[in-house]
């Protein structure tokens, strides 16, 4: 059976998003460097699904089609799974395809996707039911790990729900005093073990835990 890995990048004080309300991240950024993005990217292309909910989905659906960035290829290639109870609707369809229109209008630093690409964006799989277990689903149905990424909102469900097997946490060098964080619905004892430990030249610290199950 697969597992679920949570992806999060967070900061010092275990935030996942500043309080502001544009959203801002600029310290994921400003703080990642070559070899935190190759350790991101080693463990990704080898993902059997990649997991998030509707507004990450809406987010990442305008952005890695058309993107350059070392991340895109298996972003772009790995198929989707889309948590939402509503379900997509006919705009969700529309947002790769404009993303694409506006790249070939406008195409330094874009590049333009095959029609493969851009179905793997418009046609995701879509998990309408309970969430454990649409996520009980998925983990029998194949081999390769499933990646979940957040959004707060849709990390902190899966977190109360305990159903991720293993977290991998990019912290990054930065306190933010304020913000959006993750554990805020957890009911009782977790029990992690840290299997994987590791330091880039810009300060940011990877961290990887086993879920212990009893």
């Amino acid at each position: 059976m697969r597992k679920l890995m949570l992806k999060m990048d967070i900061s010092m004080d275990g935030l996942c998003a500043e309080a502001d309300p544009d959203g801002k991240q600029d310290w994921l950024f400003s703080t990642a460097d070559d070899e935190s993005n190759a350790w991101e990217v080693a463990f990704i292309k080898n993902a059997g699904f990649h997991a998030m909910g509707h507004k990450t989905y809406r987010d990442m659906a305008s952005y890695w089609p058309v993107s350059t960035n070392m991340f895109a290829a298996p972003m772009n290639s790995i198929p989707k799974v889309i948590f939402t109870r509503s379900g997509l609707d006919a705009d969700d369809a529309k947002i790769a395809p404009r993303a694409v229109e506006a790249a070939r209008a406008h195409p330094k630093d874009k590049q333009i996707p095959n029609d493969d690409i851009v179905r793997s964006w418009t046609h995701p799989r879509v998990a309408k039911g309970d969430m454990a277990d649409e996520v009980a689903k998925l983990k029998r149905d194949g081999v390769q790990d499933i990646i979940a990424y957040g959004g707060a909102s849709f990390a902190q469900s899966l977190i109360e729900l305990d159903l991720v097997d293993e977290y991998r946490f990019l912290i990054h060098p930065v306190i933010l005093g304020a913000g959006l964080p993750i554990f805020t619905k957890v009911k009782s004892l977790m029990e992690l073990d840290l299997v994987e430990e590791r330091r880039f030249p810009k300060g940011s610290v990877a961290h990887v835990y086993k879920r212990k199950r009893r």
